[in-house]
C-alpha cells in the first residue's frame, strides 16, 4: 500500500516547542517574534478550550503548526488507540497541522508508563513497528515521521541502533525526525560516534530536526531532560547535521526550568546561524 501523501503545506526555517507556560509572555507581546512556526505535542492540547484554546488559535492564525506526538506508543505490545487515532486526526485538520511526528519507542501496555521506552533492535520489531507506522499513516490520511530517541538500556539486540532506525525506515517508507540532542546523548551513554551515526542517517528521509539541552550525571551518563541550554557539542553536531542532511526545519525543546522567552530566542538565533551557514556554500555555487 503506498503511502499517504504529505500533508499541505510544509514548515521551514526555525520552530520553538509551545509550552503552556509560554502563553501569557507570547500573549503580551504586540509584534511578531522571529520563529518560523510552533510545535506542540497534540495531546496537550486536545480539547483544550478557554483561554487557553483562544490563544492556540491566536498563534496558529499566525505561525505555521507543527505536531509531535507523545503517546501513540508506536512500538508498544498495545492495539492502537482507534479512537485517539480518530481524535488526533479531527485536531490536525482542525489546526492546519503542517506535519506529525512520533517517538519511535512505546509508553503503554495494560497503562500508560509515563516514559519513552525502547524497543528492542530486532528483526521482528522491525516489522511489527513498520506494519503499525503503516496504519497510523491510513489512520491520519497523511504521512508521518518517527524520532529516533534516547534510550539507557537495550534490551536483547539483534542489530545497532542505527540498522534497526534505517531498517523501520525502510520497512514503513517513512519520514524521519532527526533528533540532534539523542544522537549526542545516545552516543555519550553506549559509547559511539555520533558523527559516524549522523553519516549512515538517510540523508533523504530526514524531513525536520529537534535540538535541545540535556542533564550530564556523570562522564558516561547524560540524560535527556529538555531542562538546559543547548550544550557547544550539540550545536555543532547540528551543523553538521545540516551539512550532511541539508538545512530542515529545525524545533528548540524546552520542556523544564523554562527560562524567559528572550533566552529562548537567543537559542532560536543559533540554530538560524547555523542554517544560514549551511546554505551560503549552495548560495555560492549557485551565483559563481
Amino acid at each position: 500500500m503506498a503511502s499517504p501523501p504529505t500533508h499541505a503545506g510544509s514548515l521551514s526555517g526555525v520552530g520553538l516547542g509551545l509550552r503552556r507556560s509560554m502563553l501569557p509572555e507570547l500573549a503580551a507581546r504586540d509584534d511578531r517574534i522571529d520563529v518560523d512556526f510552533f510545535e506542540i505535542a497534540p495531546e496537550n492540547w486536545i480539547g483544550v478550550g478557554g483561554a487557553y484554546g483562544r490563544r492556540l488559535r491566536d498563534l496558529t492564525a499566525r505561525y505555521p503548526l507543527g505536531t509531535h506526538g507523545l503517546s501513540l506508543s508506536i512500538g508498544g505490545p498495545a492495539p492502537l488507540d482507534r479512537e485517539f487515532l480518530a481524535r488526533l486526526r479531527a485536531f490536525l485538520d482542525d489546526h492546519g497541522a503542517r506535519c506529525y511526528s512520533e517517538h519511535l519507542s512505546y509508553c503503554s501496555d495494560d497503562g500508560h508508563l509515563y516514559d519513552l521506552m525502547p524497543i528492542p533492535f530486532r528483526e521482528a520489531a522491525v516489522r511489527r513497528v513498520a506494519s503499525r507506522i503503516g496504519e497510523v499513516q491510513d489512520a491520519l490520511g497523511r504521512r508521518i515521521a518517527v524520532e529516533n530517541v534516547s534510550y539507557y538500556a537495550a534490551p536483547a539486540p539483534e542489530m545497532t541502533e542505527i540498522e534497526f532506525l534505517n531498517a523501520v525506515l525502510d520497512e514503513a517508507d517513512c519520514d524521519l525526525l532527526l533528533d540532534v540532542n539523542n544522537v549526542y546523548v545516545n552516543s555519550a551513554n553506549h559509547g559511539y560516534d555520533p558523527h559516524a551515526f549522523l553519516a549512515a542517517v538517510p540523508a533523504r528521509r530526514v524531513v525536520s530536526m529537534h535540538v535541545a539541552g540535556h542533564y550530564v550525571e556523570a562522564a558516561d551518563l547524560r540524560i535527556d531532560t529538555h531542562g538546559a541550554g543547548v550544550c557547544d557539542p550539540v550545536w555543532e553536531l547540528l551543523g553538521a547535521a545540516y551539512r550532511h542532511c541539508g538545512v530542515k526545519p529545525t524545533v528548540l525543546e524546552r520542556d523544564f526550568n523554562i527560562p524567559p522567552l528572550d533566552e529562548l530566542l537567543a537559542e532560536v538565533a543559533v540554530i538560524r546561524r547555523l542554517q544560514e551557514a549551511a546554505a551560503e556554500p549552495l548560495c555560492s555555487a549557485g551565483t559563481s
